[in-house]
């Protein structure tokens, strides 16, 4: 053999070795690759790939002392098919808890985790804790105000769930209610593209929205959804008194039980040839609107 490159064994493990410094590099860069093409607001991402650059808590030692600590938790990613004791007692405790629990591929697990080691269990935390909604209304009585309340149907992108909140926040809204399942938790990425607003925002998880809408028109509050066709023009339609606004899923809109259960349905006037706004653009033009109302009003 008459290769310049592979004299001998020394050689090729040399060689060998340089493929795979240049393939881990190479892996390194699609990745921040990817990343990047991600921070788009538009973007809505895979939920695994959202929980990579959420902030996070791998192993079962580190899980269950957050889970004992009461330390907020949105979802916990477990390995499909492992049910040794250990991992039971965690997932048992993720319930009592009302975790939101993911079975998973172990490759899954395996791409999310950044220390190698995750044993078959990854938490994604929490920055901020969750009120009630009788919490949301008990901040709109002690300021003297009526309720104003942003309830967002399945928003899965973090950077969408930031921003709303973050102009939830300047308007003056007293809350912001999330479904437990198929929505961006308070992770990391929503905190940081809310700008610090979600320290000032009360936030209210709940099993369902439906069943939170009930509620909250049970207690006296007006619910207002948002839709390409809704048959309530915006700059038309009295937001002056309790209000909680319904902003749908970035690909969906409002699930139909929703919309269902919404007293009114906005439509935002469109003349472009563009026929339809981000789930963020849309919730800050209709935040403002009820701002705008109340401030006239007064």
């Amino acid at each position: 053999m008459n290769n310049k490159y592979n004299k001998n064994w020394g050689n090729r493990e040399r060689s060998g070795k340089q493929r795979g410094d240049r393939e881990r590099q190479n892996k390194f860069d699609r990745t921040k690759d990817r990343t990047r093409n991600k921070n788009s607001p538009e973007t809505v991402e895979d939920p695994y790939e959202q929980a990579i650059r959420d902030g996070y808590i791998e192993g079962r030692n580190a899980v269950m002392e957050a889970l004992r600590a009461e330390r907020p938790i949105d979802k916990l990613f477990v390995a499909r098919g492992e049910t040794d004791a250990t991992l039971a007692r965690i997932i048992a405790k993720a319930k009592d808890t009302g975790t939101v629990i993911v079975e998973t591929d172990r490759r899954k697990l395996d791409a999310m985790s950044t220390t190698g080691n995750h044993q078959g269990v990854i938490g994604i935390a929490s920055v901020k804790e969750y009120v009630s909604i009788d919490d949301i209304l008990n901040i709109a009585k002690e300021r003297g105000e009526d309720p104003f309340i942003i309830i967002c149907d399945e928003i899965s992108d973090s950077h969408n769930m930031g921003a709303i909140i973050r102009t939830a926040e300047t308007a003056g809204a007293h809350g912001v209610i999330i479904p437990k399942r198929r929505s961006a938790g308070m992770g990391a990425i929503v905190s940081k593209t809310s700008a610090g607003a979600i320290e000032y925002m009360a936030v209210a998880r709940v099993p369902n929205i439906s069943a939170a809408i009930k509620e909250l028109k049970d207690k006296g509050v007006w619910i207002y959804g948002t839709a390409a066709g809704g048959e309530s023009r915006l700059w038309e339609t009295d937001m002056t008194g309790p209000v909680a606004l319904v902003i749908g899923s970035e690909g969906d809109g409002m699930s139909r039980l929703v919309e269902e259960n919404c007293d009114f349905i906005l439509s935002i006037p469109m003349r472009g040839k563009i026929s339809s706004l981000n789930a963020s653009a849309s919730a800050a033009i209709v935040i403002y609107e009820v701002l705008r109302q109340r401030i006239q009003h007064k």
